[in-house]
């Protein structure tokens, strides 16, 4: 685990959340499932309204099980397009210029890692139906949260997980958490593959960078792979047994220095220092939450060092040093 990893003693779990035409487009170069960096912005939102309620509760990282997924796409063929909307015309009538924007529907359950002292149990019932409250009425990475189809049965109601415990009851309540997500898929961060393959591809190409590996990483390469006997090859891929790989934004980088706060006009927030940035990429890697093993595994947090313009979200997993398909015994 990381030393930056910050301090929570609980976790709040939203379970099954609807979400309705969220952002699908997560970076300039990557689509299918809204980036880290909306979910962490939604956590700083809540955060800020929390406190403004009365709160006295720290957000410090989050965790997202994908249940369900629909991207808004039209196929034909080959070829997926977003479903996109018709703009108003301009102001002197003529066709407005159409912007993509890229839709997805989710189901989706927020593991959200919290900080509270002395956090007796009517408090944390009429908190955790506050932030409940409060979620209903935010944007998740852009989209609609719609209301539970059964808001009061066991499945969609919110919840919380102590970890103030000894190390035998923190890992028996994320056992809970992790058995109680299932059926879902997590999205942890996966750097060690992108030098995994740019070991692989830089033994035949010594000239090719970390940009290569990503964008290697980044679709599935077939090659012709002959046989001992002429006409007896077969074409071969590289994703065996790598898991469900995609790219991800995993935040940003600065272009140029920090300029003073209202220095730069149009900035949507004239009362923060203002800084051009471009998004940084990385791979993940979908699994099921039942082969994680703590929850610094699932969670995500910030990492900022403005020092050396970087803006990130950081994640903890490690891949477990064990063979292919064994998972975590619960027992």
């Amino acid at each position: 685990m990381s030393d930056d990893f910050p301090r929570f003693s609980h976790l709040v779990i939203l379970p099954r959340l609807r979400i309705q035409n969220a952002n699908a487009i997560s970076s300039p170069l990557t689509h299918g499932f809204p980036s880290m960096t909306a979910f962490l912005g939604l956590l700083w939102a809540l955060e800020r309204k929390a406190r403004q309620a009365g709160l006295a509760l720290e957000f410090n990282a989050i965790g997202v099980a994908s249940h369900d997924w629909q991207e808004q796409v039209s196929a034909s063929g080959f070829v997926k397009s977003f479903r996109l909307t018709r703009n108003p015309v301009s102001k002197d009538g003529s066709t407005a210029a159409i912007v993509e924007e890229g839709r997805i529907h989710l189901e989706l359950s927020l593991v959200i890692a919290v900080h509270a002292e002395g956090w007796e149990q009517q408090r944390q019932a009429a908190d955790l139906a506050a932030v409940a409250d409060l979620v209903a009425g935010m944007r998740v990475a852009g989209g609609t949260v719609l209301p539970a189809a059964r808001p009061d049965s066991r499945r969609h109601r919110p919840w919380v997980a102590d970890f103030t415990g000894d190390s035998a009851d923190q890992r028996k309540a994320f056992r809970e958490v992790c058995v109680r997500l299932l059926p879902a898929s997590v999205l942890v961060a996966r750097d060690d593959v992108i030098d995994q393959r740019l070991a692989q591809i830089q033994a035949e190409h010594p000239q090719l960078t970390r940009l290569d590996a990503w964008l290697s990483l980044s679709r599935i390469n077939w090659r012709y792979q002959p046989g001992e006997k002429e006409g007896k090859g077969e074409w071969v891929h590289d994703r065996g047994g790598q898991g469900w790989i995609v790219p991800i934004p995993v935040g940003y980088g600065a272009l140029g220095a920090l300029h003073p706060a209202g220095s730069i006009a149009n900035a949507r927030d004239a009362t923060t220092p203002f800084r051009f940035v471009e998004s940084l990429y990385s791979v993940g890697e979908w699994i099921s939450p039942h082969r994680l093993r703590s929850p610094q595994q699932l969670l995500w947090y910030p990492e900022s060092r403005p020092d050396e313009g970087m803006y990130r979200c950081r994640n903890d997993y490690a891949p477990a040093a064990e063979a292919p398909g064994q998972t975590q015994n619960f027992d």
